[in-house]
């Protein structure tokens, strides 16, 4: 809850903030005017300072501040977690060891070789392999 109030916060500050700049008159200084010969702006007096350029600076600020607390805010809690991460946390997986079954070396009883049950007409279970006698001493 208070990460969507500061994430809209500054999402409004944000707009704010850009329409201020833009609404504000050029200087006609700058970089621009370091290579010509007109000094005097960039070093002449200091010029009023407007509604326009108070706002900027306060949204400026606001910004900067908001955008601080909402990184905190997101680092201490779950705030910023989409369904998708709870899911995958909920769903960790569990390891079982399940044991392996025998291998089946008699024909299941009940199977002919004529006709199965499975649809298998014909065909004989393959047969078993001879038992290997002790070695004599």
């Amino acid at each position: 809850m208070l990460y969507t109030f500061l994430l809209t916060l500054l999402v409004v500050d944000g707009l704010i903030l850009t329409a201020v700049v833009l609404l504000q008159a050029g200087q006609g200084g700058g970089l621009a005017s370091m290579g010509g010969g007109t000094t005097d702006l960039v070093m002449g007096g200091r010029q009023a300072v407007t509604i326009l350029h108070k706002t900027s600076w306060v949204t400026g600020a606001l910004f900067m501040f908001l955008a601080v607390l909402l990184s905190i805010t997101a680092s201490r809690g779950q705030a910023g977690e989409s369904d998708v991460q709870r899911r995958l946390r909920q769903q960790v997986p569990v390891q079982q060891q399940v044991p392996a079954a025998p291998l089946q070396t008699a024909p299941l009883p009940g199977a002919t070789g004529s006709t199965g049950s499975t649809g298998t007409a014909g065909i004989a279970p393959a047969p078993l392999p001879a038992p290997v006698p002790p070695p004599k001493p």
